[in-house]
């Protein structure tokens, strides 16, 4: 990535920023893919096994994971033992080069290897400096190992999740990670707009469990107000009747948002029922609330009269917002059809290819960046020490010869193994 990362139409707000990326697996490298995608460089430094995402089964393109390939690209890739004295030397150059340095290390970790933030922040006063971990880098639990599930379960996200009288379930989707990713990207770009006026860059400690924590919302206002505990949503709301899903003549699930009074009425309409406007029961929100199992069982025997997809285009023309439960390659389809970018196609240079989700931010009037094929492992590691730490070929080779960089970064595949091992 060059200072003056573009789009079509423009120089990208996140040209010329430069990042350090140490992060592996998901939350960090969702984070920087985020800044990748606003045009900031990013230069991913790997050990020499790469990113464990690299391997994760079950999808391969080439040696590269989907799951790698899902959360990378635009990015450059250098690789190289850090635990080693060289390493280590190399990584304190690119820090010092940077406007940014992002890592999901568990506590401590960091500064064993020798990257003590308040040490790398006491030489460069202006560096942002962002650790993504399960706890948080100060508290009870900040030495034990989380992943997305472990976070799901302690948040009381998974007791939200699931249908009454049910096992609690796991969100579909790995909201631990994700949401500590986009919460570490709102902190860099805060800090970064801070640092524009002092000068000084910020230490940024993102919690996982914190993040989830954070999206409990109303939820977690609901239980220390009123001292509730908060029970499974299934697919519905515990305020709203006939904010849900249903099911239709044709045995298809689609869902209903008739939350005000408008769209209770017209509803009913809609299903022919106007007795349910006239029944006591469901005179107003607090009386379908309380008698919400007799209004659903009502509502279930109407909606059999038709399919789920005439349901929601009656309704939909009624202004009662509506729709169908899609699959994902249904929902996938749709945003292609939309036109409004979010498939990304993306190609390397020799030829693999794969469809990958963009970043749902778009500024009007500006087409988004051109997108690259993720990196293979160290793929850029010669021209990174070539153009910012000014090494030479000899260097180069001295550093391979004594295991520091890898012999040959197109021999290596993305399960951490060298070809012929």
């Amino acid at each position: 990535m060059n200072e003056q990362a573009t789009g079509a139409t423009g120089v990208l707000p996140l040209a010329g920023l430069k990042v350090l990326d140490l992060t592996s697996f998901l939350s960090g490298p969702y984070c920087t893919q985020i800044l990748a995608d606003l045009g900031a460089e990013i230069i991913k430094l790997e050990p020499l096994t790469g990113d464990s995402s690299r391997g994760i089964p079950p999808y391969f393109v080439g040696e590269d994971s989907a799951y790698y390939l899902a959360n990378n690209r635009s990015k450059q890739s250098i690789a190289i033992d850090l635990k080693s004295p060289a390493g280590l030397e190399i990584a304190l150059g690119l820090i010092a080069q940077v406007d940014v340095v992002i890592e999901n290390f568990r506590p401590g970790v960091a500064a064993r290897l020798g990257l003590d933030v308040e040490e790398q922040r006491a030489k460069r006063p202006d560096l942002v400096w962002a650790s993504i971990s399960g706890f948080g880098q100060v508290g009870p639990w900040r030495d034990r190992l989380a992943y997305d599930l472990i976070v799901q379960a302690l948040s009381g996200v998974m007791s939200l999740t699931g249908h009454e009288d049910g096992p609690s379930s796991r969100l579909g989707i790995p909201a631990g990670d994700l949401a500590a990713g986009m919460f570490a990207a709102i902190g860099i770009l805060a800090a970064l707009v801070a640092r524009g006026v002092s000068g000084r860059g910020r230490t940024i400690d993102v919690s996982m469990l914190d993040g989830q924590l954070s999206m409990l919302s109303y939820q977690a206002v609901y239980a220390m107000f009123a001292g509730i505990t908060p029970g499974p949503q299934g697919a519905g709301h515990d305020s709203i009747p006939t904010y849900r899903a249903f099911t239709a003549g044709d045995g298809r699930e689609f869902v209903v948002t008739a939350n005000t009074e408008r769209m209770w009425r017209a509803m009913c309409e809609v299903l022919g029922a106007p007795e349910l406007l006239e029944d006591p029961r469901f005179s107003d929100a607090s009386s379908r609330l309380e008698h919400r199992h007799e209004l659903w069982e009502l509502l279930g025997a109407a909606l059999v009269a038709d399919s789920a997809a005439n349901w929601v285009e009656r309704l939909t023309v009624a202004s009662v917002p509506a729709a169908l439960i899609k699959t994902v390659p249904e929902a996938l389809d749709d945003a292609e059809q939309a036109g409004r970018g979010m498939i990304v196609d993306l190609e390397s240079e020799d030829g693999r290819r794969i469809r990958t989700i963009a970043t749902p931010i778009t500024f009007t009037g500006e087409e988004p960046r051109a997108h690259d094929f993720p990196p293979q492992l160290g793929a850029d590691t010669d021209r990174i020490l070539q153009e910012m730490l000014g090494m030479v070929e000899a260097d180069i080779e001295r550093l391979r010869d004594s295991g520091v960089l890898l012999h040959d970064p197109a021999l290596v595949n993305a399960r951490g193994r060298t070809a012929g091992e």
